[in-house]
């Protein structure tokens, strides 16, 4: 017996003296595997635009940031992504509704979808809307020659500048890069752009506290929010002092009374959204379970022994193994039919919507010509803002509803509801001027 209880003892400290090595041996590694990540070549000047020169100490997020050069390598409309794909195709061309919803606005004149990253500032340079009318405001986040202009000029006189001015006298030629996200001298992330930081803290949040995960995050946020320009001077706003819901969102543009443009058929006073991801994403699964956008558009791939987030930013559909396997323990087939099939069923609502809003646009129209009194349109008109605005805010957001899908459905569900709403008001106003 004694024998055997000490034997029993021998083989229990063998097992965790093992254990332990193990552990030892692991920590090593992932200590190792970190510094091998960063390989100091050449020093960083503080604020450099130039991501090649970040390439000589990061080769590998660097080569992964020229790929968005190439998008998705995928047809636009294939299996992987047919609700954009990053292909610059023209949505007006796709959808010939949009020149009607949009009358009266420049995307009625060109509206393509957004190309990867290092397109940003191409695309935004080559843009038809506002042709060279275009203030500095913007360029915010296509160039990482931003920040460094932003901290010499000012936020204000930036957002001010004529655009061509301000590609001509600093020779703006970099696209989105390196300096947009990360401190040079500490490779920390960081947040580059004022506007984020100004509605940040009017909702009472200390950046200087932000987490880790948090930040992944949020240097996401600078740039993919729903935002407009106020005054002459363009300054850059994200209305989200009363929240970050599509209805928070309203509540704001309501109180100060602002809207983008007066609709060229039914003249009601509109709001155009720009790419709410972030205020959207907020409402979802995803974020209430600590997902960052990180985690499924650039997430973490080994190169050789080092494991680096991958610079790469495309959709997660292409890249479904490393984007969604990590957490769900599914196919990629599997993965991949879930996604289409909440994206198909928002792509079916929004095209639902498409046919509402133009429903309420004949209408309204028609009282118009028949000559209904503009006091008897405003209840008709206001409708039509609410249900544009909610139909705009997915048509823009950038996930195809998937990002939070049961949110997506309520507001398109409402915003379907409100052009029906409009189109009966509208009809409601001919009878009680005694029309048909």
């Amino acid at each position: 017996m004694k024998k055997r209880t000490w034997l029993i003892v021998f083989l229990a400290a063998l097992v965790v003296t093992v254990l332990v090595q193990v552990l030892l041996v692991t920590i090593f590694e992932r200590k190792q595997e970190a510094r091998l990540t960063y390989f100091r070549v050449a020093p960083i000047p503080e604020g450099e635009p130039d991501p090649a020169v970040w390439g000589r100490n990061f080769p590998f997020q660097y080569e992964a940031l020229m790929r968005t050069l190439r998008t998705s390598e995928l047809a636009p409309y294939s299996p992987f992504g047919r609700y954009g794909g990053s292909e610059a195709y023209s949505k007006l061309d796709r959808e010939p509704d949009l020149k009607r919803i949009f009358a009266g606005y420049s995307f009625a004149v060109e509206y393509r979808d957004d190309r990867g990253h290092e397109h940003a500032l191409e695309d935004m340079l080559a843009s038809k809307r506002l042709g060279d009318k275009k203030p500095g405001t913007c360029m915010t986040c296509k160039s990482s020659q931003v920040p460094g202009l932003m901290k010499s000029l000012g936020p204000e006189k930036f957002y001010a500048t004529p655009l061509t001015e301000l590609v001509a006298s600093f020779h703006v030629k970099y696209s989105i890069a390196c300096a947009d996200c990360h401190d040079s001298r500490t490779m920390a992330l960081r947040i580059s752009r004022p506007a984020f930081q100004e509605a940040m803290a009017r909702r009472g949040v200390d950046l200087s506290k932000a987490t880790p995960e948090e930040m992944r995050t949020y240097v996401c946020a600078q740039c993919h929010v729903e935002y407009y320009f106020k005054g002459p001077g363009k300054y850059l706003v994200f209305p989200w002092d009363k929240g970050l819901s599509v209805d928070s969102i309203e509540a704001y543009y309501d109180a100060i009374q602002f809207s983008d443009w007066e609709h060229a058929e039914t003249k009601a006073s509109l709001v155009k959204m720009q790419h709410p991801d972030y205020e959207f994403w907020s409402t979802g699964i995803h974020a209430r379970s600590g997902v960052t956008c990180p985690d499924c558009h650039m997430p973490y791939t080994r190169m050789g022994s080092v494991k680096i987030s991958d610079h790469w930013v495309r959709s997660p559909l292409v890249n479904i193994t490393n984007a969604c396997a990590t957490c769900h323990r599914l196919s990629d087939a599997e993965l991949r039919a879930r996604v289409l099939e909440i994206q198909d069923r928002s792509a079916s609502l929004l095209m639902r919507g498409d046919s509402a809003l133009i429903a309420a646009q004949d209408a309204i129209q028609l009282a118009m010509k028949q000559g209904v009194p503009e006091d008897s349109l405003k209840e008709a008109r206001a409708w039509h803002r609410k249900a544009f605005l909610r139909w705009d805010y997915m048509s823009a957001e950038n996930s195809m509803g998937f990002h939070s899908p049961q949110e997506g459905a309520r507001i398109l569900g409402d915003a379907i509801d409100n052009a029906r709403q409009a189109e009966l008001a509208a009809y409601k106003a001919m009878m009680k001027a005694g029309l048909k």
